[in-house]
């Protein structure tokens, strides 16, 4: 059986130390999913429990260097120990920059030409003593036995972490950018060493120079690269943490008729919880006295409150605004609503976009390249340049070093999953969850969107206006009968016209229903049931026409009901008509005004429905939809998607019910209303929390924006190593500026990514029901999901 889990990962220092985590766990038999996220730090894992056990995988990573543990139901994510590591890491960096600071001084002070081996005689003033005096103490630090002393424990012991690095990765086969810190800063240092032991005269009369600056200033420089691309890292993954925040940390449970306060770990299902005005509800559940507004912005991003009262669904972490209830406990910890989205943007977070895979194969070039590179400017200046001259050799060794240092495959690396790390969690704050990279980057080129009708346009929860009964048909039957016997046909329909007709039935005699003896459901057209020995026939008029009954005997009726918009339902009994039942449904808040929205952003959209073409034309006047698709079966949507995309359409489907699941899979971008089903849900790649449209065009914004800041990243990080190597290869930058160049291009794309979460997604603000009036529509007979 597969299992999937989710890993914290530490120790990482750039995107090449993901990909060999990814290369070394997909050749192991057994795996058949992994995705490395370097930004996020963590590991999704998909394997055969059958063949593996999470020992042997994590044991794997331990080999490659880093520290592992699994994600566990706390919702602490690691947090504890990613701040540790932030702590220690600026610990080394302080240390690091006291050490090398002299260092730094020694370099600046000696190339600016401001100090001397000895006092001036003629100066006068105590100014001029002073700057004499201070000139005199910086060429003391000129010293190569204060040098050596000073820059050893910077390169062997606060650098020990990039050797450990280099050793892990090249024991598998890999290379670092580590290995590129490691063998830059250890050339400046050993010939320094080596200018210190054999032409210590030499240096001391000024023919040769010593480097330790370079090497103690390359280390310091990327430790303050990786501290402030940790802090940048800590705020991208700010949407998780406030995410968990949420969560009450205590609850009130009723035990023995009296209140208590316990943990929310203690909670069970099936406990009675009391929630009053101002408390977080602790866990999902269903309440059972009471009523309240609750604000489920949380869940959302709406930030009207809705109405809750008995029988009410109520979300763990929503906000009680006002009123007291009770409810009991239907799901605790890991199932809960709000652990289920931190654990889906987790997975979302940590997945990669086609684009990073073609980044990734580019990177895994990188670093042979870049030592081949560094390599050839050591040959070229030594050999061409220089004409193998040794006293000019360290110019060829530093301008070597120099390429070493200032490649950043981070910064191409980081490029793409730090933009999606920031959109996805920019997402789940309003309402909007990404399933993956992937159809993040998809959703940037839909062109197409096709909205289901029912349920995603409309409420989905039509009721019965008006049942107009046969002049011409059998009068054996009262016409209470004839209603009992379609909401009998009708009671165990999962369609919502079939539900209406059922609670119609209910409100006129719950007694008078009899028992179903059989019941047939043909999907996309109606119901088959045999009632007190009668065949009960409820569905459109094609079905009845197939089954025997004259069109003769309803046709004239049906221009009532389509005139005004309305579902027409067709009742028979024993083969002849016996009632035609009206049905309306809501047409949700602000459709209209998104659906203008998503044009003015150039996107086509169509309305699909199995409605009859009169009916379906009065949606989507109402709604502005100047595209339709009507009488369509629930088989036929999945087609009409694919005649889209065989246009060369990028096609978005939105729908909430399981007859739009094979439509929603056969999209490039299948969009699943949150409060649908969930083989719905399972099966669209962006899921909106709101119970309408209101999200839709944000969320194609969102991902429109995400994917122009990928572009962006990719475009500068390409850019600064094009011009940055080429730079110090020809001599014109030093190690240390190229380290410092290095650290602020991973920090630059960092930055911009972060820039995301200040997006304004809604420009509409959607008053999400309370209790008030709704405009409502009548809408035809619903083909699809009869």
């Amino acid at each position: 059986m597969a299992e999937s889990v989710t890993l914290n990962v530490y120790g990482m220092t750039c995107t090449l130390c993901s990909a060999a985590i990814e290369a070394s766990l997909e050749k192991l038999d057994g795996v058949r999913k992994v995705s490395v996220s370097y930004a996020s730090e963590k590991v999704f894992l998909e394997y055969e429990e059958s063949q593996l056990e999470l020992a042997d995988l994590t044991k794997i990573i331990e080999i490659l260097g880093f520290a592992v543990e699994e994600t566990t139901a706390t919702f602490n994510n690691g947090t504890d120990h990613a701040v540790a590591e932030q702590r220690k890491l600026q610990r080394w960096l302080i240390i690091s920059a006291l050490l090398s600071a002299p260092l730094f001084t020694c370099m600046i002070s000696s190339a600016a030409g401001f100090c001397h081996d000895i006092l001036d005689p003629n100066t006068t003033t105590a100014w001029g003593y002073f700057l004499d005096e201070l000139r005199l103490r910086l060429y003391g630090l000129h010293a190569w036995w204060l040098q050596i002393g000073l820059a050893t424990p910077v390169q062997f012991i606060v650098g020990y972490r990039f050797y450990r690095s280099a050793y892990h990765s090249l024991r598998v086969g890999a290379a670092s950018m580590d290995l590129l810190v490691a063998l830059g800063s250890s050339a400046a240092y050993f010939y320094s060493v080596y200018i210190c032991i054999f032409e210590r005269a030499a240096y001391e009369i000024g023919i040769k120079s010593l480097y330790f600056e370079g090497s103690a200033t390359i280390i310091t420089l990327v430790l303050l690269g990786k501290y402030l691309e940790s802090l940048a890292k800590g705020r991208m993954s700010k949407a998780i943490k406030s995410l968990i925040e949420l969560s009450p940390k205590n609850a009130r449970v009723l035990r023995n008729s009296e209140e208590e306060y316990i943990l929310i770990s203690d909670v069970a299902i099936g406990d009675i919880i009391v929630v009053k005005p101002g408390e977080k509800i602790p866990v999902d559940g269903v309440i059972i006295s009471g009523y309240s507004l609750v604000d489920e912005s949380m869940l959302t991003g709406e930030s009207f409150p809705v109405e809750k009262t008995t029988d009410d669904f109520v979300t763990g972490a929503s906000l009680n605004k006002s009123g007291s209830f009770t409810f009991r406990a239907s799901k605790v910890g890991n199932e809960t609503r709000l652990a289920e989205i931190i654990k889906y943007v987790e997975e979302a977070q940590s997945s990669k976009a086609p684009i990073q895979r073609v980044v990734d194969k580019v990177a895994g070039y990188f670093i042979p390249c870049i030592l081949t590179i560094s390599l050839l400017t050591f040959l070229v200046w030594y050999f061409a340049i220089f004409h193998q001259s040794v006293f000019v050799i360290d110019v060829a060794i530093i301008n070597a070093v120099s390429v070493l240092v200032v490649s950043c495959p981070c910064a191409l690396g980081l490029a793409t999953p730090a933009a999606i790390m920031v959109g996805i969690g920019k997402g789940a704050q309003n309402g909007i969850l990404i399933k993956n990279g992937e159809v993040l980057e998809k959703a940037h080129d839909i062109d197409t969107i096709v909205l289901d009708k029912t349920g995603t346009i409309t409420t989905g929860k039509p009721h019965v206006t008006e049942v107009i009964f046969s002049e011409n048909g059998s009068k054996q039957y009262l016409d209470k009968e004839i209603l009992m016997f379609a909401a009998g046909a009708e009671k165990n329909s999962t369609h919502p016209l079939g539900e209406a007709i059922y609670d119609k039935g209910l409100q006129i005699s719950a007694a008078r229903l009899a028992e179903t003896e059989e019941f047939e459901e043909i999907p996309g057209k109606g119901v088959r049931a045999v009632i007190a020995g009668k065949i009960v026939l409820v569905g459109n008029a094609d079905y009845l026409v197939e089954q025997g009954i004259s069109r003769s005997a309803f046709d004239s009726l049906l221009t009532q009901p389509y005139g005004r918009g309305e579902t027409a339902v067709l009742v028979a009994v024993d083969g002849d008509f016996a009632a035609l039942i009206c049905l309306a449904d809501t047409i949700k808040e602000n459709t209209k005004e998104q659906v203008q929205q998503l044009e003015k952003m150039g996107i086509t959209v169509y309305m699909i429905t199995g409605d009859n073409k009169n009916a379906a034309q009065a949606v989507a006047a109402s709604t502005g939809i100047k595209n339709v698709f009507a009488e369509v079966l629930p088989e036929d949507k999945a087609q009409l998607v694919e005649k889209l995309k065989a246009k060369g359409h990028v096609v978005g489907m939105v729908g909430d019910g399981i007859n739009d699941a094979p439509a929603l899979a056969a999209a490039d971008v299948g969009f699943a209303i949150g409060t649908g089903m969930d083989v719905a849900i399972e099966t669209g790649g962006i899921i909106l929390l709101n119970n309408d449209l209101s999200t839709l065009p944000a969320a194609i914004r969102l991902a429109r924006k995400t994917m122009d800041k990928i572009i962006q990243n990719l475009f500068w990080a390409s850019i600064y190593n094009l011009v940055a190597i080429p730079f110090a290869a020809t001599g014109h930058l030093t190690p240390t500026v190229g380290a410092a160049a290095m650290a602020l291009s991973s920090l630059s794309v960092l930055v911009n990514s972060l820039s995301l979460r200040n997006l304004k997604l809604k420009t509409l603000g959607v008053a999400t029901a309370i209790s008030g009036n709704q405009r409502k529509l009548l809408v035809g007979a619903n083909k699809d999901t009869l």
